[in-house]
């Protein structure tokens, strides 16, 4: 079996006339989840530590107590702050869009991530994401994630800029929207991103969507893993019944 690796995704939110809007992102054929539509996110960087001091907003051993870990929970925030700007330009905490060359620098490795956030005079603002999900890729499959799921307001004076290598397109689409476009064929939108669209289908703005996952934090998070059956001959999904 081949052991998941920590990740991050984070579902940003926009309100609209005709309810909450979410940020999808397409990632370019040939990767994991690849020509399809997802939230910005991806695996934990080996130096993600060094940007604890960086977090802001949210106790080490607070942090700790939400994502059921012994320590280090505030590397899965610093994660998915980086890995959205990385992907999008979109810079949670920040006032103003961040330089493209401090990103482009990023992304090919020539700036460590908590350089960057020092040359910004920037922070992991902990306090704007709220943990809502921890979904793990079903044991039979070669490739595998334990990935937690963020929620976050999109940053206002900000602007969604792909970087053209790991993300081709972008869209803003409302849960029925991009849950129709599922159904028809128009976005290839894998499992795990279409049930999380629809447990958020029942908020009408980004301050209802921000209570419900503080009222699911409160209430605790389950790790969720699907697994992969057998069933008349076909390979099918089954979800597990909370708490299993």
């Amino acid at each position: 079996m081949v052991k998941p690796l920590p990740s991050s995704t984070v579902v940003v939110a926009r309100d609209s006339e005709r309810g909450p809007e979410l940020l999808l992102v397409r990632r370019r054929a040939g990767d994991a989840f690849g020509d399809s539509y997802t939230f910005p996110g991806g695996v934990l960087d080996p130096d993600e530590a060094d940007a604890r001091p960086m977090c802001q907003g949210l106790a080490p051993a607070d942090a700790d107590a939400l994502l059921g870990l012994e320590s280090g929970a505030l590397d899965y925030y610093s994660a998915v702050v980086r890995e959205l700007f990385e992907e999008t330009g979109v810079l949670i905490g920040a006032s103003t869009p961040a330089d493209d060359d401090l990103r482009s620098r990023l992304h090919e490795g020539n700036l460590a991530w908590s350089q960057l956030l020092q040359q910004l005079g920037a922070a992991v603002r902990c306090d704007e994401l709220e943990y809502f999900a921890h979904w793990i890729t079903p044991s039979a499959l070669p490739k595998r994630w334990s990935t937690r799921f963020f929620l976050a307001a999109m940053p206002a004076g900000q602007a969604v800029r792909p970087d053209g290598s790991e993300i081709t397109d972008f869209c803003w689409a409302t849960t029925a929207e991009a849950l129709d476009s599922a159904r028809c064929g128009d976005r290839k939108i894998p499992f795990p991103t279409r049930r999380i669209l629809e447990d958020l289908a029942d908020q009408e703005s980004v301050a209802e969507l921000l209570d419900w996952a503080r009222k699911r934090q409160a209430a605790g998070i389950p790790a969720i893993q699907p697994e992969i059956r057998s069933d008349d001959g076909k390979r099918r999904i089954f979800m597990p019944e909370i708490g299993d």
